[in-house]
């Protein structure tokens, strides 16, 4: 009776544990957090003195004993212990002012598809670190396929691109299950490096990483636009080491990007490629769905359609398309346990 009372405060999650971002849904209140995966940390006393936004705004203005981290690596935990207190704080923020701390919530997450069953144990270790009481793990794409309301219990081919901040996720999805999928580092974070290299080599500026990611949201584009564009890139000059501003047009920003969306593409070709032939009907005929930050770079839904020559779609709002997934789930139970793939089950072979 006691547990049935303490069940009613509680709050089941659905959580996209991102590199870039952290998503937090909430049933009965929707997604309540969308910040940063990012922690302030001071080293004197192993004290968290920020997360979220607040520690992004700690990007590169800290004193030594102040390091501003990233725990999560491609989609993988790099820092157990960081990411316990990341998660430990997110979880406090949902339950502030509620009973529901009473009771500990059940958690759906989203991961990586290429994460082994030791890095799944470590998610999963994570959340019931930070207050969970049972927790399951569902690939990334398959979230988002779910968050976007694709038909993937039917037998049809689903063709989906999830270009997140650390990992871009390629799958094929048909029967509830991934038939055929690639998991590639190139994805937002990459292009931020991309044209920090580039303002390196070519205007002798060195950039940082926000600055990197505004000029991208700014002005990045995967195909040549209509209305040029340009934007003030500002740095220290490696030759003088002052400050300097120059302008950086949006063809300058699509050449620093191009290798890396060309890797992308070829991915998506090469996953296309090992699908079988009914599959790929299905898929001529629906499209390609890319959802993730990353599927917001203007143009990059020409530029696939271009080089697969199959219909590409950007899903609603497609950066809560996993977290949305999750929720979902939280209300389908025969479904998250067919497509969970931790508790462990037996491996899916490519």
């Amino acid at each position: 009776m006691w547990g049935d009372i303490l069940n009613r405060f509680r709050k089941d999650l659905g959580i996209d544990l991102g590199t870039a971002n952290t998503l937090v849904y909430v049933k009965g209140k929707g997604i309540v957090i969308n910040e940063p995966s990012v922690v302030s940390v001071n080293t004197r006393t192993e004290q968290i003195l920020a997360v979220g936004n607040e520690a992004k705004e700690m990007l590169g203005k800290t004193p030594p004993h102040i390091i501003t981290t990233r725990p999560l690596t491609n989609g993988i935990i790099s820092d157990f212990e960081v990411t316990e207190k990341m998660l430990t704080h997110f979880m406090d923020k949902v339950h502030e002012g509620s009973l529901s701390f009473m009771s500990r919530p059940r958690v759906v997450v989203g991961a990586p598809l290429d994460l082994t069953e030791v890095e799944r144990k470590a998610v999963s270790d994570a959340m019931l670190s930070a207050g969970a009481s049972r927790v399951w793990i569902v690939e990334e794409p398959m979230a988002a396929a779910i968050g976007s309301r694709m038909p993937i219990h039917e037998p049809v081919g689903n063709f989906i691109v999830d270009i997140g901040g650390g990992t871009t996720e390629i799958a094929v999805i048909s029967l509830s299950g991934v038939v055929k999928w690639r998991s590639i580092k190139i994805a937002g974070d990459e292009l931020n490096h991309n044209i920090t290299q580039y303002a390196r080599e070519v205007f002798n500026l060195l950039v940082g990483e926000r600055q990197a990611e505004e000029i991208k949201i700014k002005i990045g584009s995967a195909v040549e636009m209509p209305e040029k564009m340009v934007f003030p890139m500002r740095g220290r000059d490696m030759v003088t080491g002052l400050p300097k501003e120059v302008m950086i047009s949006d063809a300058e920003v699509r050449e620093a990007i191009s290798r890396s969306l060309r890797a992308m593409v070829d991915n998506i070709k090469g996953t296309l490629e090992v699908t079988p032939p009914e599959l790929i009907a299905d898929i001529h005929e629906r499209g390609i769905l890319l959802t993730g930050g990353g599927a917001l770079l203007r143009g990059i839904d020409q530029l696939i359609e271009r080089a697969t020559e199959i219909p590409v779609r950007i899903a609603d709002d497609p950066l809560t398309a996993v977290v949305r997934g999750t929720s979902l789930l939280l209300d389908n139970m025969p479904l998250l346990e067919e497509v969970a793939v931790y508790p462990p089950r037996p491996e899916r072979k490519n």
